[in-house]
C-alpha cells in the first residue's frame, strides 16, 4: 500500500490495496499514522459491499447504530445507506446527510474516531462530479487561534447537543426529517467536551467546535458563549483551511473526525443520482494509549 499527501492543507490518496480484504497490521498502522498527519484518506477504484466495508471500518473502533433505526442496510445495520434515490416512491436513503458544517458524533459522550464512505453512486453535471465533500483543518485552525484566546480558554467546556443540528436541518426548504421522537432525543442527550482536545495520534492540540453541534460554552454568559464561539466558527471555515475531494464511483473515503470538520455541497438535483454507504466509528479505542502505540509500531510511514 502507498499513501501520498495530495500537497494541500489536508488530504492523501491510498493506492495499492484492495479494502475488500483484511488489512495487514503494517497497512493498519500506515491508515492510522496518515489519519493523524492528513486527516482524509481517498482510496479510488475500490469494490465494497456492506459487509467488506463494516469489516475495514470497525478495524478503528466500534461502529454506530443509527439512533433513528432508518435507512440502515437490511442485513447490516452498522452500515447507513446516504442517497436522494428513491424506489417504488419511497427514499432508499438519508438525503441530506451532512449538509451543514459540522463533525460526526461531538453529540456522543464517546466521540467519533472516523467516518468511512464508499461511493456507489455519484451525480455529474457536463461531466463534472457534483455532490463534493469539504473539509477543514482543526490543528490549522487551532495554531492560527490568538494566543490570549488560547489562554482564555484552554480549560474550557463545550455543551454538544444532537438535536441542534437536527432542527437546523428540518428548517431547510424541502426538507423530509420529522422531529426527533422523544425516545431518539434522550437516547441524545447535550453533552460536554473540551473546547481544546489533544490528538490521540499526533499529540497536537486541536480546536473541538463545530457549528453543527457546539451549543454553548459551559459556565459562560449566553451572549458571551454566543459571540465566542460565532468568532470560533467564522475562524475555523476560512477557506485556507478547507480541502474538497470530489467524488468518483468506487471511492473509499476515510477521515479523522477528532481534527477536522465537514460538510457535503448538495448542489445536485433528485433527478442526479447520488449514493454512499457509511460506517460511523466511535473514539472508544483510539485514546487509548497502548492502541495507539501498536498502530504506529507497524507503520511503514510512522
Amino acid at each position: 500500500m502507498r499513501i501520498e499527501p495530495t500537497g494541500a492543507i489536508m488530504g492523501a490518496i491510498g493506492t495499492e490495496v484492495d479494502l475488500s480484504q483484511p488489512l495487514t497490521d503494517a497497512d493498519f498502522g500506515d491508515i492510522v499514522a496518515a489519519l493523524g498527519r492528513h486527516g482524509v484518506i481517498c482510496f479510488p477504484q475500490q469494490a465494497l459491499d456492506a459487509q467488506s466495508l463494516k469489516a475495514f471500518s470497525e478495524k478503528f473502533g466500534g461502529l454506530q447504530v443509527s439512533v433513528s433505526g432508518q435507512y440502515t442496510h437490511p442485513e447490516q445495520p452498522e452500515v447507513m445507506i446516504l442517497s436522494n434515490i428513491k424506489e417504488d416512491g419511497k427514499p432508499i436513503g438519508l438525503a441530506d446527510a451532512g449538509q451543514d458544517w459540522h463533525t460526526d458524533m461531538s453529540y456522543m459522550d464517546v466521540i467519533g474516531f472516523v467516518n468511512v464512505l464508499f461511493a456507489e453512486a455519484v451525480p455529474h453535471r457536463d461531466g463534472k462530479p457534483l455532490g463534493a465533500t469539504v473539509f477543514a483543518n482543526m490543528r490549522a485552525a487551532y495554531l492560527d487561534l490568538p494566543d490570549e484566546m488560547k489562554t482564555r480558554l484552554k480549560d474550557a467546556i463545550c455543551v454538544h447537543d444532537f438535536n441542534k443540528f437536527w432542527e437546523n436541518m428540518r428548517a431547510r426548504p424541502g426538507s423530509e426529517r420529522p422531529p426527533l421522537s422523544p425516545e431518539a432525543r434522550a437516547k441524545r442527550p447535550p453533552v460536554r467536551h473540551p473546547l481544546f482536545l489533544t490528538h490521540p495520534i499526533t499529540g497536537e492540540e486541536i480546536l473541538y467546535a463545530n457549528p453543527g453541534y457546539a451549543d454553548h460554552i459551559e459556565g459562560m454568559d449566553r451572549s458571551e458563549s454566543d459571540e465566542i464561539l460565532e468568532f470560533l466558527f467564522r475562524h475555523q471555515l476560512q477557506p485556507k483551511y478547507q480541502y474538497v475531494h470530489n467524488w468518483a464511483k468506487g471511492d473509499v473515503l476515510i477521515w479523522d473526525h477528532i481534527g477536522t470538520l465537514h460538510t457535503a455541497r448538495a448542489d445536485y438535483t433528485a433527478e442526479e443520482p447520488r449514493k454512499m454507504l457509511r460506517c460511523q466509528v466511535y473514539a472508544d479505542r483510539i485514546f487509548e494509549p497502548a492502541f495507539v502505540q501498536a498502530a504506529l509500531r507497524h507503520a511503514r510511514a510512522a
